[in-house]
């Protein structure tokens, strides 16, 4: 059975579907109420949940961790994320995007290159996200640096981006599969909004 935990931090509601140590969705926002929609909307249709209120020790360390993802803190995981349900190519995007590290952008081309499909297609997959912030969907814009869609909107995104500012300078190519995933320094997207073209 799914359990749904959420968490009030500074202000911040955080919250986490998991069975077991196996991660189903996270989440983030300024209400306890829209944290939960967001797990539930996320979490299989078909299968049984129960709401707690913090949960499992493995529940308070990811809704530790997610804390610390959004305050831009460089930080490693290695949890277990329930992809089964998921189409295929969902999967493939969000383990593409998994990999653009703190510090970086990439845009939904670049992903689309990688992970196969169109830009569009990478940001239906990007919209639906089960997992933010652990597969770092903010960290993905458009290809001019604009920051393009967000769902907890903009305004959040571009924080986040600020918060994971590195004062990196170079593009770098991860190797996916056989193909590369450009990403480039944060900074590229905070310097166009700073020029007021974002």
């Amino acid at each position: 059975m799914i359990s749904l935990c959420t968490k009030n931090v500074e202000g911040v509601w955080f919250g986490v579907a998991c069975d077991g140590e196996k991660i189903f969705a996270t989440t983030f926002a300024f209400s306890e109420t829209t944290a939960l929609q967001g797990l539930l909307n996320s979490i299989p249709f078909n299968v049984p949940f129960q709401r707690f209120g913090e949960g499992s020790v493995f529940a308070q360390h990811v809704l530790d961790f997610l804390k610390n993802i959004y305050d831009g803190r460089d930080v490693s995981h290695s949890f277990s994320l329930a992809t089964e349900h998921l189409s295929n190519y969902a999967r493939k995007v969000i383990e593409t995007v998994s990999l653009i590290p703190l510090g970086y952008v990439t845009s939904y081309g670049s992903v689309a290159n990688a992970a196969g499909g169109s830009p569009r297609a990478v940001g239906r997959v990007m919209a639906l996200n089960p997992f933010a912030p652990i597969v770092p969907c903010h960290r993905v814009v458009s290809s001019d640096f604009t920051l393009g869609g967000y769902g907890g909107g903009l305004d959040i995104k571009l924080d986040f981006l600020k918060r994971e500012k590195r004062g990196f300078t170079a593009k770098r190519e991860i190797p996916v599969d056989g193909k590369e995933l450009q990403v480039f320094p944060v900074e590229f997207v905070l310097w166009k909004v700073k020029k007021g073209k974002c």
